[in-house]
């Protein structure tokens, strides 16, 4: 007999809803029917060609696609702009607030059982805790605070242009700079985890020659 899926809690997202919150990859009727008999919000990570009928049964929701851009030094695209700088060095508060405002394809905000100040929260939180273990690069253009790159090693795990910046044509120049300075530090792939639904962010990272693979579906359920 098979163990089951392990449920794993994530703390950070349980320390912004209010909840106790568990997560769920590669789940199976075993571990989805323990999900069942405590508490929480649960996050289920499948296969999107995977059979999810007994998740529907046991009354998961379906809230996002996610998808992973990836991309290694050779076939990043160069953009350059003699405005765009980026350091670590930065503040976190002008950094939080384009955090509060800039998440909306998010699938906590897409989820209707999380509230937006709560799933604003779980991102301001996310970036506060990177902040202090010096994982933000701050983007500035013409010495203006214009957006934040966090990143743990290669993988650029939170990202987002203020408002002012989006609809600009900025964004590649800052990906781009930022992603060759990673592969000059010595990564060798830069990738991300991005919602299918966010298509200003895959154009983007189309844009700088990233390819896309690793599909997974998210399914949320809430145990009273």
């Amino acid at each position: 007999m098979t163990e089951p899926a392990p449920i794993k809690p994530v703390p950070w997202d349980g320390a912004a809803f209010g909840i106790d919150c568990y997560e769920i990859a590669n789940p199976d009727q075993q571990s989805v029917a323990a999900a069942l008999l405590r508490p929480g919000h649960y996050t289920a990570k499948v296969d999107p060609l995977a059979d999810k009928r007994f998740l529907h049964e046991a009354g998961f929701y379906y809230c996002d696609t996610l998808i992973e851009p990836w991309c290694t030094a050779d076939k990043l695209a160069r953009f350059d702009d003699p405005q765009v700088t980026f350091s670590k060095t930065v503040a976190l508060e002008p950094l939080a607030v384009i955090c509060r405002s800039a998440f909306l394809h998010g699938r906590f905000h897409r989820d209707f059982n999380i509230a937006a100040a709560r799933a604003d929260r779980r991102y301001e939180n996310w970036l506060c805790q990177l902040h202090a273990e010096g994982r933000v690069f701050g983007l500035f253009y013409g010495g203006e605070v214009a957006g934040f790159i966090a990143h743990i090693g290669g993988s650029l795990v939170l990202h987002a242009m203020g408002e002012t910046h989006r609809g600009r044509g900025l964004a590649k120049y800052f990906w781009s700079a930022v992603c060759r300075h990673l592969f000059a530090a010595g990564q060798m792939e830069v990738r991300s985890s991005i919602s299918f639904v966010n298509i200003a962010v895959i154009n983007l990272y189309s844009s700088l020659g990233f390819r896309f693979r690793k599909p997974v579906d998210i399914y949320h359920r809430v145990v009273p």
